[in-house]
């Protein structure tokens, strides 16, 4: 299916900004910088980048194993790496183990890396997005079969300010959830934290009934802009959350 092409990614695309996508193992990146950088050899830096982070990560789980697998909050081991670190933080505060966070936290170390080059960026990592951009951004909403899928897209105006906007879903992807929302986006001011808590946000949703609570239960994480949730034909929202047409 097109999702699994990753065709959307072309949507994020912008007239002022560049785009390359790189890919390491499982993280498949979309990355778009300022026109004003150059790309020429950039790709290749940003892989070294990323092989660098998660070397760290994989060392790290050898040593502890139940890093990868529990999906509770876990306290990690004297010598973390830092980006386990953001992890456990994230999962911890959102109550979901740190592998919640892995796509969140990798978007956004790329992103914050190449901030130091750019003066705006975007790194998109399999629906979990890093975005300091200083102009309105929309991210559209893919959510499964739902009625509002590619209909319905985020408008964001950071100003320049960093954004994490991640999404889970029960029906969409091959990530493990307990819930069955079409997609749990939320915002915030870390990737990570927003990757966690859209995961435990997800995770609450069984029905229509649940999606007050999933919102309550975000809005009450410190650090979280906004949160929307789909379920078939319902759909939710809370805080910083501008609709726009897709």
């Amino acid at each position: 299916m097109q999702y699994s092409r990753r065709s959307y990614r072309q949507a994020l695309s912008a007239g002022d900004m560049e785009s390359f996508a790189v890919a390491v193992k499982e993280t498949d990146l979309w990355i778009t910088v300022d026109k004003s950088v150059p790309v020429s050899g950039l790709p290749g830096k940003v892989e070294h980048f990323i092989w660098q982070k998660r070397r760290l990560l994989e060392d790290y789980i050898e040593k502890d194993p139940l890093f990868a697998r529990t999906l509770l909050p876990h306290l990690v081991q004297e010598g973390a790496p830092p980006i386990a670190l953001e992890m456990a933080r994230a999962g911890n505060m959102a109550g979901v183990g740190p592998m919640a966070a892995v796509a969140g936290a990798l978007a956004q170390a790329v992103g914050k890396w190449l901030l130091r080059i750019s003066p705006q960026v975007i790194v998109e990592n399999g629906g979990d997005i890093f975005l300091c951009c200083q102009r309105p951004v929309r991210v559209g909403i893919f959510a499964g079969e739902s009625v509002f899928s590619r209909k319905l897209a985020l408008k964001l105006e950071t100003r320049g300010e960093q954004r994490g906007v991640c999404t889970s879903s029960g029906t969409v992807g091959s990530s493990y959830s307990m819930g069955r929302a079409d997609a749990a986006v939320v915002i915030a001011d870390d990737a990570a934290l927003a990757d966690a808590v859209a995961t435990a946000a997800a995770n609450r949703v069984q029905d229509e009934g649940d999606l007050k609570k999933a919102l309550d239960f975000a809005r009450s994480i410190p650090g979280v802009k906004g949160s929307l949730i789909i379920l078939g034909e319902k759909l939710a929202a809370s805080g910083e959350i501008q609709l726009v047409e897709y």
